[in-house]
């Protein structure tokens, strides 16, 4: 699975999938790397930034909703799951699920979207949540007040 290391819903489900029991072993690397480049060489890396995508074991490209789908079959406790969205109604569910997702990510930091991003200074910590220190900065000596 190509995930973009760059995007806290990302990363958050990263994390989620490797606690999971797998039925089927689960490689999670990110997305547009030279890991990914160099595993995938016929690949658009490109899109692969901007939509989940899952590559099989015998070569198969699953983007999207059927690569949640797929990625769900992988996983002990969501198989039935994975199953039951496969059908052409969930199907339509998983695709919604995947457009907020994607609408979230790509949504201005005015709406709540992808504007925690550690290229811009902003850091998580678990205990007290966000945190942002200019890139120029260093510290939190030029913090705002």
């Amino acid at each position: 699975m190509l995930y973009d290391a760059d995007c806290p819903l990302c990363t958050y489900v990263r994390d989620w999938l490797v606690k999971r029991p797998q039925l089927v072993p689960l490689e999670l690397v990110p997305a547009g790397s030279p890991a990914a480049r160099a595993r995938f060489p016929g690949l658009d890396h490109g899109s692969t930034l901007s939509e989940i995508t899952v590559v099989g074991d015998g070569g198969q490209v699953y983007r999207g909703a059927a690569a949640w789908i797929v990625t769900l079959w992988a996983l002990r406790d969501h198989r039935r799951l994975a199953h039951r969205l496969s059908t052409p109604s969930g199907m339509r569910f998983a695709k919604g699920a995947v457009l907020a997702a994607a609408k979230w990510r790509g949504a201005p930091a005015s709406e709540g979207g992808r504007v925690y991003r550690p290229a811009d200074g902003w850091t998580y910590r678990p205990r007290d949540g966000w945190h942002h220190t200019p890139p120029d900065c260093g510290s939190d000596a030029c913090a705002a007040p």
